[in-house]
């Protein structure tokens, strides 16, 4: 069985090497959203026609402008209020990231209950950097939520590889291969999907515990929500000492403190994850 393990590996690294992985494209409306976000000539009303064509998208959007999270002095009533309460960059963003979540589907029942699991995490993870990012840095919340939403985008070919090759593995050995290969999957995606420098680096990074770098970066802020969110938990992760982390201190967060127990920071948290789900 381990010989399956390591054939797995050696076909996605040989495709990886000789640029052949398929890799996943973007939703249409991902594309239209940011082209449009990204272009000088646009404005509000052409994000509200591209958003307003899907419409379990929009109401969404419109849910996370009515959320804790902004604090809204009145109800936002339809899309072009919410767009004009986020801004063209922040909606971009939040509908890119809302978009993927139609790539996290499968046909198998075992890989798609994988991929809904990696999702799952994805947002769990988004939603405490997108307070983690409000309260502590000069990082961008919506940069903050994409970059939580896509560090695990390197599962995706991975458990598409196993569905298509109808590959028989166990759990144990699969998890091994997607542990091992999706950091560099997941940043060649990142880069072929043309995202910004500092949110390709994080599926490569997040997991780096001991990187140095200048000053915190989505990255950290990506690492610490996963150490958030495995505190207390039987997570290997929550066996480590979060005073040996440079990221910790970076982001000014004490690693002693347990987010889960403030009260205000862990209802925004909760609030942010339910809206991505």
């Amino acid at each position: 069985m381990s010989n399956i393990s390591e054939t797995i590996k050696a076909d996605l690294t040989t495709a990886i090497e000789n640029d052949k992985l398929v890799l996943p494209t973007l939703p249409e409306v991902a594309l239209q959203v940011r082209e449009i976000a990204e272009s000088e000539d646009s404005a509000i009303g052409d994000l509200v026609k591209v958003i307003s064509n899907d419409t379990a998208l929009s109401a969404r959007i419109i849910r996370v402008c009515n959320s804790p999270l902004f604090r809204a002095n009145r109800a936002i009533e339809n899309l072009n209020m919410a767009v004009g309460r986020l801004g063209m960059a922040y909606t971009s963003n939040l509908a890119m990231g809302l978009a993927m979540q139609q790539m996290f589907q499968a046909t198998s029942e075992m890989i798609d209950k994988r991929l809904r699991a990696t999702w799952q995490t994805s947002t769990e993870v988004a939603g405490v950097c997108h307070v983690l990012a409000q309260h502590y840095t000069k990082l961008k919340p919506d940069q903050a939520t994409l970059a939580g939403l896509v560090h695990l985008i390197g599962v995706l070919p991975i458990l598409r590889y196993v569905e298509d090759e109808d590959v028989q593995i166990s759990g144990i050995m699969l998890d091994n291969v997607i542990e091992e290969l999706h950091p560099r999957i997941g940043a060649a995606i990142l880069k072929q999907w043309d995202f910004p420098k500092d949110l390709q680096n994080v599926p490569l990074e997040y997991a780096n515990f001991q990187r140095e770098v200048p000053a915190a970066d989505y990255a950290d802020l990506v690492m610490v929500a996963n150490l958030q969110l495995a505190a207390g938990s039987e997570h290997p992760w929550a066996q480590l000492d979060g005073s040996t982390i440079p990221a910790f201190e970076r982001l000014g967060i004490d690693p002693n403190i347990d987010m889960s127990e403030e009260e205000d920071l862990n209802a925004q948290m909760e609030a942010a994850m339910a809206l991505l789900q």
